[in-house]
């Protein structure tokens, strides 16, 4: 619990920051450049965290970096950017829903951490709570809002937004794991902290982005008073801080515990459309918050439950090198 408390309360500021963004992004951002939109979205968050990291990548990490920058940042929010203009909220969020038992699938072949039957419940749980909020949302004109319908999104055209969102929760995914992983290597060593490789992947990730937004969408799209605040929300507080507090959770939870707490997402969409829109909350909703929240309990962290990759890196590295690598600048492996 202590453990729970300690990082999971951090990192639910990130889901809590996304499921505002979709939102933020539906309501205010032009829809007709996804391209300019992720990259405004990734470079200055990236430029951001780099002048405060004070350090560029060295060594393997040039690739990692361009990897991870390509997953978490380029794929993930072009996708995601698409997915929030072509479905409705409702439908995204259930298939982003499916996000805990897609990551738990992941570190289990990349890092090990095979799932515990309880937080393979949590997932289920979690995901039926989802369901059960969606139901109970009436949606326009009396649409329910977990159906593409309630967009006027149907059958094939819907497709693209659907095929959207199940990119972006392959990719950030895969990206999140990989993350994991190399934030504890094999050999013990140090590994850069988790604001220098955040910073490392947000620019790179926007770097990748920017030619190919110039060439596909040329200039960047005119923005007025508020889309450029909006901009500030999700390039700020959606990315920079959000990217921070999500990463640190990866190294030092479970990546099962991770996933589950990013079940908080739609949760704050729900509330944030019962606030602004005026939506009812009815006993549907509530119910579905219920088992979210069973789902996030669930998933916490049990005394020995780490993966043995985690449990290596913790453990047998001399003070010696825990202060070598400190004096790199880079951050050794965490302890239990």
């Amino acid at each position: 619990m202590e453990a729970i408390l300690r990082w999971g309360l951090p990192t639910a500021l990130a889901p809590v920051a996304w499921g505002a963004n979709y939102y933020v992004t539906h309501r205010y951002l032009p829809a007709g450049a996804p391209l300019w939109g992720a990259a405004l979205r990734a470079l200055p968050a990236g430029l951001l965290l780099l002048a405060a990291a004070r350090r560029l990548p060295r060594g393997a990490w040039w690739w990692r970096s361009a990897v991870l920058g390509a997953l978490n940042t380029a794929a993930f929010f072009v996708l995601v950017y698409l997915a929030s203009q072509w479905l409705p909220a409702g439908t995204a969020a259930m298939v982003m829903a499916l996000s805990p038992l897609a990551l738990m699938l992941c570190a289990w072949l990349l890092v090990g951490e095979r799932p515990l039957p309880a937080q393979l419940a949590g997932g289920a749980v979690g995901v039926g709570g989802v369901v059960l909020m969606l139901a109970g949302d009436p949606g326009p004109a009396g649409d329910t809002g977990g159906t593409v319908g309630a967009s006027g999104a149907s059958g094939a055209d819907g497709l693209p937004g659907l095929l959207a969102s199940l990119g972006a929760l392959l990719a950030s995914s895969v990206g999140y794991v990989l993350a994991k992983r190399w934030a504890a290597p094999a050999d013990g060593g140090g590994t850069p902290g988790v604001l220098a490789s955040t910073a490392w992947q947000l620019t790179l990730g926007g770097l990748l982005l920017l030619p190919v937004a110039t060439l596909a969408e040329g200039a960047p799209p005119a923005l007025d008073g508020g889309a450029l605040a909006a901009f500030g929300y999700t390039s700020l507080v959606a990315t920079a801080l959000a990217f921070l507090v999500w990463f640190t959770g990866l190294r030092r939870l479970p990546a099962a515990t991770v996933g589950l707490i990013g079940l908080l997402n739609p949760v704050t969409g729900v509330l944030l459309g019962t606030a602004l829109d005026g939506e009812p909350l009815g006993p549907a909703r509530l119910g579905g918050m219920a088992l979210v929240a069973v789902g996030v309990l669930l998933g916490r962290p049990r005394p020995g439950g780490a993966s043995p990759r985690a449990r290596a890196g913790r453990t047998g590295l001399p003070p010696a090198r825990r202060a070598a690598a400190a004096a790199q600048g880079c951050e050794p492996p965490p302890e239990a």
